[in-house]
């Protein structure tokens, strides 16, 4: 370990964010590889170390015998000053050698309160923030994640984006790379032929022109670039890479436990969900599969907890068998066993009861919407009856806690469907009262809303976004009538939502504010100790860059779109029949019981079919 940080490291929270040496790391001979590979998380260590993909990606890429794949994260404020005293550069976990040592640089951005961080990133490696300005072939900075589907706002500082998923994509690039760099290949001749492998976007080939309001009017490929890049899919999970033997954090980070991933895609087509759609097509793991992930992945690592993740839970089929063969191994061992993202039309007694087996957790479900028209309007396809059946079976089991989340701000809404989240409250809390098991203990209902974001790849992307003032007159006005002792109301910050929308939406302009931003010191604008509306709102006026352009703006359906050369599967011509059903009030059945033509299952490969 570097003198500098052993006299820094007793200074700062959280030592061991910094020190590397947990139990499953990999650790290559770096004189026996031709490739290092610096795998960036631009946030803190616990976020980093919680992100399911950053591990999968992390083994799969270190598979490669030619590359050492090392993790590096954002420090936080407080290791950021004591590394910027000590002229201490960025520096990678296994080797702790600075990041500008490293033959790439990989980012994984899965959300757009990220960005300024990674420019600190790169300014703490000591690389120029710029793509243009970073000649030399090597380091080469690539980006993938949920982001990505709408790279503008970033192209001018990444030199390559990864679309879709990165287990097969991410090794073809890698092996590119090193002929590259053995062959003594230029930074374009690479560029150039990495455009070629599909799901690979070179923001650098393309030139994008604009209309006198702002608009674009065009994006035009160049050098032999594709006109739309193609995300990349795993066709067959239960043949997909998966580690069983993940990196063990050496503190507490945000979810410490074993994360089983059921399937990828969603069956719903709620249509403000992104996720729902960019995800697409669905494809599951077979349960046996699972179990043996599972129980392989607790023995490897000592975890006391399993979360099964996917967008919606409860929508697995075999979602039983793969409890009890889980359950099997657990409940002995007193190992507790979680299922977030239920659905309130779909949670049952049975699974109540192979969740409690071990120990209770409180109840969340996403309503979404306060009326039943708005939410058939989302295509959410829940109703009252629905959540109410399902607080009936969670109370009369013992159940105490359940938390609502809404969104605010949704296409059509109105004040009426708003009040209709208050009257909801009030129900939930009289079907409490008649059917809780043990009233002695009392009720906790928390109501939570956001503001809405029109997000790309989404049926609602050509929507605007209610002002910070609008969203705050109805935050008021639902706070002023929920009354119930019992019930408590907590309600997102909308200047952050306000900053997403413009990064979700942006173009290429955008690059000037981040930077900006990132210049009059921010970082870690995920975070509310950092995140500094002001700031943001400065840097629109000196980049002369209208934040209502991008998040307040309708869109007309006709226009070209700053994502538009990105294919995520879904056709645009669904995009708007699903808007028009919204505008409808109309719902679109779910990929169970009639395929909707979306247009994703093309991606799947050697006849597999699309698992809905």
């Amino acid at each position: 370990m570097d003198k500098r940080l052993e006299r820094i490291l007793p200074r700062v929270q959280k030592p061991a964010r910094y020190t590397g040496g947990e139990y499953n790391q990999i650790i290559k001979d770096k004189g026996k590889v031709d490739i290092r590979l610096a795998f960036c998380f631009p946030d803190t260590y616990e976020i980093g170390m919680s992100n399911l993909g950053m591990s999968i990606l992390y083994h799969t890429m270190n598979s490669l015998d030619f590359v050492w794949c090392e993790r590096c994260f954002a420090p936080w404020g407080d290791m950021y000053e004591e590394m910027k005293k000590a002229e201490i550069p960025l520096y990678a976990l296994e080797s702790g050698d600075p990041l500008s040592s490293f033959d790439s640089l990989a980012f994984s951005v899965g959300y757009e309160m990220a960005y300024t961080t990674v420019l600190d990133m790169l300014d703490m490696a000591g690389l120029p923030l710029r793509s243009k300005d970073r000649t030399e072939l090597l380091p080469i900075v690539w980006a993938g994640g949920t982001s990505a589907v709408n790279a503008e706002p970033m192209a001018a500082f990444i030199d390559l984006f990864v679309l879709g998923e990165g287990e097969e994509m991410n090794n073809e690039l890698l092996t590119l790379l090193r002929q590259a760099k053995l062959e003594g290949w230029s930074k374009h001749a690479f560029l150039v032929k990495a455009a070629q492998i599909p799901g690979v976007y070179v923001p650098s080939l393309y030139e994008v022109a604009y209309h006198e309001d702002g608009s674009i009017a065009s994006v035009t490929p160049t050098e032999g670039a594709p006109a739309k890049v193609t995300k990349r899919i795993i066709s067959d999970l239960d043949k997909v890479a998966y580690p069983t033997n993940p990196i063990v954090p050496s503190t507490e980070v945000v979810h410490d436990r074993v994360n089983l991933e059921l399937f990828r895609g969603c069956v719903r087509g709620c249509r403000f969900c992104q996720a729902g759609y960019v995800y697409r097509p669905i494809r599951a793991k077979k349960p046996e599969t699972l179990v043996r992930q599972g129980i392989e992945t607790l023995k490897n690592t000592g975890h006391e907890d399993v979360t099964l993740l996917s967008l919606s839970t409860s929508d697995y089929r075999a979602l039983p068998q793969l409890c009890d063969g889980l359950l099997d191994y657990c409940e002995p061992r007193s190992i507790g066993l979680a299922l977030p993202s239920l659905r309130a039309d779909n949670f049952s007694m049975d699974i109540m009861e192979r969740l409690q087996k071990v120990r209770k957790s409180g109840l969340t479900f996403a309503v979404e919407g306060g009326s039943q028209r708005l939410r058939d309007a989302i295509n959410k396809n829940v109703t009252e009856e629905d959540l109410l059946n399902t607080c009936r079976i969670a109370f009369s089991g013992g159940w105490n806690s359940v938390k609502l989340y809404y969104m605010l701000g949704l296409p059509t809404e109105t004040d009426e469907d708003i009040l209709g989240i208050a009257e909801m409250a009030n129900q939930v809390l009289h079907c409490w009262r008649e059917n809780a098991k043990n009233k002695n203990r009392g009720v906790k209902i928390t109501i939570s809303t956001s503001l809405f974001i029109p997000k790309p790849h989404s049926p609602f992307q050509w929507e605007a976004m209610i002002t910070i003032p609008e969203y705050l007159r109805r935050v008021n006005l639902l706070r002023n009538a929920i009354t119930a002792r019992n019930v408590t109301y907590n309600w997102h910050d909308a200047a952050t939502s306000l900053i997403e929308a413009v990064l979700s939406k942006g173009d290429r302009r955008v690059a000037d504010v981040i930077e900006e931003v990132w210049r009059q010191g921010g970082r870690l604008d995920a975070w509310t100790d950092y995140f500094d509306l002001d700031r943001w709102m400065k840097a629109f006026e000196t980049c002369k860059v209208d934040p209502a352009f991008y998040a307040h703006r309708e869109i007309p359906t006709d226009a070209v779109l700053p994502w538009d050369h990105i294919d995520m599967g879904v056709r645009k011509s669904h995009l708007l029949h699903e808007r028009e059903m919204a505008y409808k009030s109309q719902l679109s059945p779910d990929c169970r019981h009639q395929c909707a033509a979306c247009g994703a299952a093309r991606l799947l490969e050697g006849g597999v079919r699309c698992d809905g």
